[in-house]
């Protein structure tokens, strides 16, 4: 298989430079036109199977295939998709072995069949060197080649030569598959790739579990202590209704205990708003949204589409970043009017608060800082645009393929 290894390599070095060649400056010409992107996709195909090629072909010397090292093509648009093949080092990685395999291949390649050649040669000597006679030969050639004895001896120096020559063919497939693997096996970059995106996976698992835990213990305030207070104070209503008219010192107690159940009740609706809203798991974001709108003190205007659903953590840190814009809004800009604006792109989520008031907040307070936090830990980024005597505009994006 080294042998083969090598003869390929013979065709496969022309083949490689002729296509290199070809390729740069067919894609250099075509990049001041818009078929230079296009070109550039298709040169950057055309150069990854004929290095999946030698990926294949190294397989013979190594006993498997080297395994590629290419990051997927990510991207809505023919620019990013250029971007992100221009960007791995595979890409220009594979060119640079077409154009090393030329010299590598071609000469490692013509040696090997030599080498080959000559030990064959000496061990059949006896069948073919009597139909070459050669009179005017040197020594000690001429006696090899034409007599009974030397074509014998021929062989005998072949079965030395050929252990030789098969360690050698050996060793410059060693070398050549060691340069090709170099040059085409996963790099850093591969490996930074999928570290990342095995990161990214493992905390989306987390985010994940995290909403759905707090959506369990809204569901557990929701159903289980709440429903319990709000049974002991239609208990304690009963109780006052029966002690109304009667001189009785407990009454007061009665009323003031309604009244501290009350004020735990509405207590404990803001925490369980606080921690994940009923309605955002029950009707959506924009129901959500609405809902907002509705219980701030100024008008409040909602644009989108009001039947989009996005993923529970996406919709979550959404709502929150609009809840906290409108509260900031009318805390403490002097607002009169606020919008919300929530876009989906086949990539994207975005929503976008504003409001109409004096401006000046502060990117680096608190209540934004724990937002961006919120927003980061999904890949998404906060943008706070709040020039002094406004308006002012918080926009949050959020990865979210369709």
């Amino acid at each position: 298989m080294a042998l083969a290894y090598l003869a390929g390599g013979i065709v496969a070095g022309p083949v490689g430079l002729l296509w290199s060649v070809a390729a740069v400056l067919g894609v250099a010409v075509l990049a001041i036109t818009q078929l230079g992107g296009p070109a550039f996709l298709g040169a950057a195909w055309v150069t990854r199977r004929l290095a999946g090629l030698e990926r294949r072909r190294a397989g013979w010397v190594l006993g498997k295939a080297i395994e590629p090292p290419y990051v997927g093509l990510r991207g809505d648009t023919l620019r990013r998709r250029v971007t992100a093949a221009g960007t791995q080092p595979a890409t220009w990685r594979d060119l640079a072995w077409l154009v090393l395999l030329f010299p590598l291949g071609l000469g490692l390649g013509i040696a090997a069949v030599v080498a080959s050649a000559v030990s064959i040669g000496m061990l059949t000597a006896p069948l073919w060197a009597w139909a070459v006679p050669n009179p005017r030969a040197p020594f000690p050639v001429k006696p090899l080649m034409t007599t009974t004895g030397g074509r014998f001896s021929l062989v005998l120096l072949g079965l030395v030569l050929v252990p030789l020559a098969a360690w050698l063919i050996r060793l410059m497939a060693r070398l050549e598959v060691t340069a090709a693997r170099a040059l085409l096996a996963p790099g850093e970059h591969r490996r930074l790739v999928e570290e990342a995106e095995r990161l990214a996976r493992t905390r989306a698992r987390v985010v994940d579990a995290q909403a759905a835990e707090l959506r369990r213990i809204e569901r557990d305030l929701h159903d289980g202590a709440q429903a319990r207070i709000v049974a002991a104070g239609m208990t304690l209503a009963l109780a006052a209704r029966k002690l109304r008219g009667a001189e009785s010192p407990a009454a007061p107690d009665v009323d003031t205990a309604r009244r501290q159940l009350d004020e735990a009740l509405a207590e404990l609706r803001r925490l369980v708003r606080g921690i994940h809203p009923p309605i955002l798991t029950d009707r959506g974001l924009h129901a959500a949204l609405a809902a907002l709108a509705a219980d701030s003190p100024m008008p409040v205007v909602i644009r989108g589409d009001p039947d989009l659903r996005f993923p529970a953590a996406v919709e979550s840190a959404a709502y929150f970043v609009a809840a906290e814009g409108l509260a900031n809004a009318a805390k403490h800009s002097g607002a009169g009017a606020g919008a919300i604006e929530l876009c989906r792109t086949p990539a994207a989520v975005s929503i976008a608060v504003e409001d109409d008031g004096r401006g000046g907040a502060d990117p680096a307070g608190s209540g934004l800082e724990g937002l961006r936090r919120r927003v980061e830990a999904l890949d998404g980024t906060l943008t706070v645009d709040s020039p002094p005597g406004g308006p002012t505009r918080l926009r949050a994006e959020f990865p979210c393929a369709s």
